[in-house]
């Protein structure tokens, strides 16, 4: 690799790397549908300082996505829809398996506190009582006739 060049796919999945010259060719779209995306909002391509687009490897994801649905006969507002649905659940997803993990969490510290805890006393037996504290007995008295 010459030096200064940079791996692009050492940057994530996220790095907005390709201009919409070879997004386009990627996905197989025209540059023209790439910004009609956009304008509706199916896609958000990150920017260069001058303004020029620049697509992730997941943008370009979703962009054949997207192309796969149009071409099953779905309608650009279908496709929003089913976009934005598949983001809930993917949320959805995330949130559910965070709450799996608290009560997990939650599960185990309970049964460690459980575990410290006495044993309790066998069915039909009283638990050993302490003797009471006479030293500190109090006693009332109470005059007749009052």
């Amino acid at each position: 690799m010459p030096t200064g060049a940079r791996d692009f796919r050492a940057l994530g999945p996220d790095a907005a790397v390709y201009v919409i010259s070879v997004a386009a060719e990627l996905t197989g779209l025209h540059p023209q549908t790439l910004r009609t995306y956009e304008r509706l909002g199916l896609i958000t391509p990150g920017r260069t300082g001058g303004g020029g687009r620049r697509y992730s490897h997941r943008d370009i994801e979703l962009l054949r996505e997207i192309a796969e649905l149009s071409s099953a006969g779905i309608g650009l507002e279908g496709v929003r829809r089913i976009l934005d649905l598949q983001n809930r659940v993917a949320a959805l997803a995330q949130r559910n398996e965070e709450l799996v993990a608290e009560l997990d969490a939650t599960r185990e510290a309970l049964r460690r506190a459980l575990a410290a805890q006495p044993a309790p006393a066998p069915p039909g037996r009283l638990p050993v009582l302490r003797a009471p504290d006479t030293g500190s007995a109090m006693v009332v008295w109470r005059r007749n006739g009052r």
